[in-house]
């Protein structure tokens, strides 16, 4: 319980400070012989704000209940 609990309030910290998570993708568009073309896109999975509080309150609720037992 207590790895969820931690996983949520990282997961709510993020999404209260950053808005949510970013990353780049790379992916091969052409491969012929020695020539490469890739392309780049960049990905996101936003957090709206009350979801992130939800996740911090939520975690540091289960991160309590598992030190109590």
């Amino acid at each position: 319980m207590k790895l969820v609990g931690f996983a949520l309030v990282v997961i709510g910290i993020v999404g209260l400070l950053w808005g949510g998570i970013s990353w780049t993708q790379q992916e091969k568009v052409v491969d012929m012989g020695p020539l490469q073309v890739n392309k780049e896109t960049e990905k996101s999975l936003p957090v709206p704000p009350i979801a992130g509080a939800i996740c911090l309150v939520v975690g540091a609720g289960l991160i309590v209940v598992g030190r109590r037992r």
